[in-house]
């Protein structure tokens, strides 16, 4: 037996330890924003025989309060059912992007948050599902165009 086959069987398993993140870890920032991540890890498939691991995405949560005043504004108008300041208020968000639960189409709607200075609609939205949505349903907040999403508690 070659001594150095058993050494070469464990290196795998020694990266996939190292590299998988805790099951369930929660930070609390000082933005007041709470960021979980979590690693679900699912059993052999009596069927194939394979075992499936399922990352979930950064979850993060933003408090209303936290929310720039304009995005506590579009909230309220949203619970009114309006009017909103720019056209494509309300229109239907794809989620291309696939950074927010999947839901059938048209499900999430996108609300522009005014950004003081800005000449257009700037970079702030508030997604919500729902139909109609209200803030009390599923909302979230993206400072940033859609690359981030903190969900609205």
């Amino acid at each position: 037996m070659n001594p150095a086959r058993p050494t070469l069987l464990l290196i795998p398993l020694l990266l996939a330890a190292c590299a998988a993140p805790p099951d369930d870890t929660t930070v609390i920032r000082g933005d007041s924003t709470q960021v979980t991540t979590r690693t679900t890890v699912t059993t052999d498939n009596a069927t194939t025989g394979k075992t499936t691991t399922q990352r979930q995405s950064t979850a993060a949560t933003v408090p209303i309060s936290a929310l720039p005043r304009e995005g506590q504004q579009v909230l309220r108008q949203i619970d009114q059912g309006g009017p909103f300041r720019y056209a494509k208020d309300g229109s239907t968000f794809g989620n291309r992007e696939r950074r927010l639960p999947t839901r059938p189409s048209g499900y999430y709607r996108e609300y522009t948050v005014p950004t003081p200075g800005e000449n257009d609609r700037g970079a702030r939205r508030i997604v919500c599902g729902g139909q109609p949505p209200t803030r009390t349903d599923d909302c979230h907040y993206t400072p940033d165009h859609y690359r981030t999403f903190r969900s609205i508690q």
